[in-house]
């Protein structure tokens, strides 16, 4: 018989909830009020005297800020469809067909997504100017896959090793090729768990800022995390503009994962339960 929560235990998840939330809310103070609140003896103030959007407008009007957005929605997109479709044939071989060295490559990746960005930012810097690729999508697609792929491999050769291996077997008698037991069998089943990996990439990518600000130096190629930090004037630090656009480029990671957070709960817990 389960024991119920005591008053301790909510009085708890109050406090450690208020703790997770309170940056978030006091951006959102901060960008609803106006300039002659943010300094001074009311800047700590939690009461908005009046509230305004105007940071919101000049975020907008002010500043090319839906370029920014533009340019970080198609990058996180394609990186995680790319990373996604490789990743999923590498951990599918890696989880179920039979082959030597399956441990190095898995180390090899593990390596990989240890190392920093900043002893490999170089290198990748100068191989996309050569080939010219700064200031382009494809520029930035290319490097971002370093850490995503090794997340994306991981995650999902962990969920393709919990699919019974007797749903391969029928594949196979029935005719169908490795890549046809990949598509029509082992995708389906292992959804919940490439979704939330898909998930975990695409936010990845989205909130990327070192590759983003050496590869990409032309405004008009700027990424969401490179925009919010150029905000920063000679004299000036507009907090209200910064805080506007840090609500605006989280609220749509909150919705998509409040949305689909059933299917990340099942992807995060698939392969929790011992078998």
């Amino acid at each position: 018989m389960q024991k119920k929560a005591g008053p301790l235990f909510y009085v708890f998840l109050a406090g450690f909830l208020f703790v997770v939330m309170f940056p978030f809310l006091w951006m959102l103070i901060a960008s609803l009020k106006p300039p002659n609140e943010l300094f001074g003896a009311r800047a700590f103030d939690a009461w908005i005297q009046h509230p305004t959007l105007v940071n919101y407008i000049r975020v907008f009007t002010q500043r090319p800020f839906g370029t920014y957005l533009w340019n970080s929605t198609v990058v996180a997109v394609l990186t995680t469809l790319y990373s996604i479709i490789i990743a999923s044939i590498a951990a599918y071989a890696i989880a179920w067909l039979k082959f030597r060295g399956k441990t190095v490559i898995l180390g090899i990746v593990l390596a990989v997504s240890m190392f920093p960005q900043i002893a490999t930012i170089s290198p990748i810097f100068l191989f996309m100017q050569s080939v010219g690729l700064t200031n382009s999508y494809l520029g930035l697609i290319i490097p971002y896959t370093t850490f995503a792929l090794p997340l994306a491999i991981w995650n999902l050769t962990v969920f393709f090793r919990k699919i019974p291996y007797d749903l391969a077997e029928a594949a196979k008698v029935d005719g169908a090729s490795i890549l046809q037991t990949l598509i029509r069998v082992f995708f389906p089943v292992a959804l919940p768990g490439v979704f939330t990996t898909a998930i975990l990439v695409f936010i990845a990518a989205w909130n990327e800022f070192l590759f983003a600000l050496t590869i990409n130096t032309e405004e008009a190629m700027k990424t969401v995390p490179v925009g919010i930090a150029m905000f920063q004037g000679q004299y000036t630090m507009p907090w209200g503009e910064i805080s506007a656009a840090s609500i605006i480029v989280t609220v749509p990671l909150i919705i998509m994962v409040l949305i689909f957070q059933r299917r990340i709960i099942s992807g995060l817990t698939s392969g929790a339960v011992k078998e």
